[in-house]
């Protein structure tokens, strides 16, 4: 039986946090960002719901119905905005003011985001630790990317693993050569994927198991 998914909404969004709290607990960026356990247990929800709060409102949040799986996308257009992002001094004032990597992370990959060429970005996607392994990541995020097949869009993420790389370079994201270093603290790899040519029939390309 497959996987069923759907588009989250403000309902959900209690749901996605918690998801999101348990997925990247002891994930090696939000253990830099809040190296203290204790602390980090109390603010990473907040910190990490600020995210969801920008893809409900701006993008697309998709989830598997049993909650056990979601991924956050937003549209970045071609032309750079003209105003300074503010959403990582955000993320540091709403979730943990004092806490000067709160605001770096977002700005040092920033730094490195592609511009001039309008792409979908993946914020976030998550599985419920305890389900791991069985292919949600694969079955949530293959229709998103057909969508960019189709649509002839390429698609752009920052892993937070050596691990997770594995993951997109099967769903044909590619490494852009450019990591991203933390001060103190772990590389995060850019991630490029170029929409699939059309097959022989019209249709997209079938997205590698």
């Amino acid at each position: 039986m497959g996987v069923r998914t759907r588009q989250a909404g403000e309902r959900d969004r209690g749901t996605v946090v918690r998801l999101l709290d348990e997925a990247f607990m002891y994930d090696p960026v939000s253990s830099w960002v809040f190296p203290d356990e204790a602390h980090r247990r109390r603010v990473h929800g907040v910190f990490l719901g600020v995210f969801l709060d920008i893809a409900l409102a701006e993008g697309r949040v998709d989830m598997t119905e049993d909650g056990a799986a979601a991924a956050l996308w937003l549209q970045v257009p071609a032309e750079a905005p003209e105003e300074e992002d503010d959403t990582p001094a955000r993320m540091r004032e709403i979730a943990d003011p004092g806490n000067e990597r709160a605001e770096l992370v977002g700005r040092l990959t920033g730094a490195v985001h592609p511009q001039g060429r309008a792409h979908e970005y993946l914020l976030l996607v998550a599985v419920s630790p305890e389900r791991q392994g069985e292919g949600l990541g694969t079955a949530l995020l293959s229709p998103a990317l057909e969508r960019c097949d189709r649509e002839g869009l390429p698609a752009y993420l920052e892993a937070s693993s050596a691990r997770s790389t594995r993951l997109y370079e099967r769903l044909g994201f590619a490494f852009t050569d450019r990591t991203v270093q933390l001060p103190d603290g772990p590389l995060m790899w850019p991630m490029w994927r170029e929409p699939a040519a059309p097959g022989p029939e019209g249709a997209s390309r079938t997205l590698a198991p």
